[in-house]
């Protein structure tokens, strides 16, 4: 079968989402999130039959497309990252999100679903089984290293799945821009984003929780912002940051990156990168489409 893919139209602009991931990091979650959103969803598309499948579909006039891949198609891998630079070549939109974690979120999850990775081997007892775990998910990740080196990331190890189908919602809405700028506050003490680009340590800078009628507070409150925008300190590391990306975003649109997070922290991450996250977003929404994400506060809210 050698049909080509004819470049998408004016009136199908939206990207086809391309889901992969570590097992157990949240692809049936994402894959639901984006058929809710109405989205035509088909898992573990053969990549060889992915050509001719959008170019069915393209025909039919589908507007919305994911398409899932996994370790299951292993063999086949190479053939769809050829089929990426193809794609993208003739004209086709894709937008490749890869879900990550950290091996020490993964392995409860299989514990508590009682389900086998596909790589681990059947029969063992619970050490063995604990063991081949940690070897499968440690292969699987070299398996895959081509495409999370070409995709958009989201690190699920501290996600809730409410949390996790408003992210994948958020990056095929604003996926038809150029580049989209994500802004992620996060706490250090519960480790960096496995989906940041670039990460900036807010830790030096004054932090309003050593005043005692702010440390209850968010860095989205009025008093809060207030004190920190007090900081020259903190003005000077904003405008800093600012200088950076406005220097660099050129260079990362010609590379044709899709999405850039900039991830911005501080040690709980409640007060300083909060406020800072939103302050840059402000600055930077004029320009280029952005999004915020506050990873703790939205966990914690997802929590209660």
């Amino acid at each position: 079968m050698n049909a080509s893919v004819a470049p998408s139209s004016p009136t199908h602009t939206a990207p086809v989402v391309l889901i992969a991931g570590i097992s157990g990091s949240g692809k049936t979650v994402a894959l639901n999130a984006l058929e809710d959103a109405g989205y035509f969803c088909v898992d573990n598309l053969p990549p060889e039959l992915l050509r001719e499948f959008l170019n069915l579909e393209r025909i039919k006039g589908t507007p919305l497309i994911a398409i899932a891949a996994d370790v299951r198609s292993a063999l086949s891998l190479p053939i769809l990252l050829a089929m990426i630079d193809d794609l993208r070549r003739s004209g086709i939109q894709l937008l490749p999100i890869f879900l990550d974690a950290r091996t020490e979120a993964l392995v409860p999850r299989f514990s508590e679903t009682r389900r086998r990775h596909p790589l681990s081997s059947q029969g063992l007892q619970d050490d063995a089984m604990h063991t081949r775990l940690i070897e499968a998910i440690r292969h699987e990740r070299e398996m895959l290293a081509g495409l999370h080196e070409i995709s958009t990331i989201i690190d699920t190890s501290d996600l809730r799945p409410v949390q996790l189908r408003a992210w994948i919602r958020q990056l095929a809405g604003a996926a038809q821009a150029s580049l989209t700028l994500t802004f992620e506050s996060f706490a250090f003490k519960r480790g960096v984003p496995r989906d940041a680009d670039m990460v900036f340590d807010l830790r030096m800078l004054p932090n309003p929780h050593y005043v005692p009628e702010l440390r209850a507070q968010t860095g989205r409150d009025p008093a809060v912002i207030r004190f920190l925008e007090a900081e020259a300190e903190v003005a000077e590391m904003l405008k800093q940051i600012e200088a950076f990306l406005t220097h660099w975003l050129p260079s990362f649109t010609r590379d044709q990156r899709c999405y850039l997070t900039v991830a911005v922290g501080c040690t709980g991450g409640q007060h300083r990168s909060v406020y800072c996250a939103e302050q840059l977003s402000k600055r930077f929404r004029d320009r280029i489409p952005t999004l915020v994400r506050h990873r703790e506060l939205e966990t914690r809210a997802a929590a209660g």
